[in-house]
């Protein structure tokens, strides 16, 4: 699963990086935001999976909390960010979508 993550921030860092160079500095922030809104909350839930794991600990509650930790952790940092950056909202959700999509490829590099 860390793999996964490792795609994320490498997918999230071109996403910045076609943001800059569209934007500018303000895009390139924007999609780091968006895109950092979901890879950190999912780069915690995969690491809480992992500790759980190792300790035999794993079920399907923890799971599902963790589903739902995601979902608010993400919702909450972008309405944060929205009041407090100046955000360009397609550079964002660009960046947003980039690191979301980033698992449907995981499973293309799945050895």
């Amino acid at each position: 699963m860390l793999k996964v993550v490792s795609l994320q921030v490498a997918v999230l860092i071109l996403a910045a990086a076609i943001a800059g160079l569209w934007v500018g500095g303000r895009g390139a922030v924007s999609a780091l935001i968006g895109g950092s809104a979901y890879l950190i909350p999912n780069l915690l839930f995969v690491l809480r999976l992992k500790f759980a794991a190792a300790a035999g600990r794993t079920s399907a509650v923890i799971f599902a909390f963790g589903e739902l930790f995601k979902v608010t952790a993400t919702i909450v940092t972008l309405v944060v960010a929205q009041r407090w950056v100046d955000l360009h909202w397609l550079a964002m959700l660009g960046g947003l979508f980039a690191v979301l999509q980033a698992n449907l490829f995981a499973f293309l590099l799945k050895t």
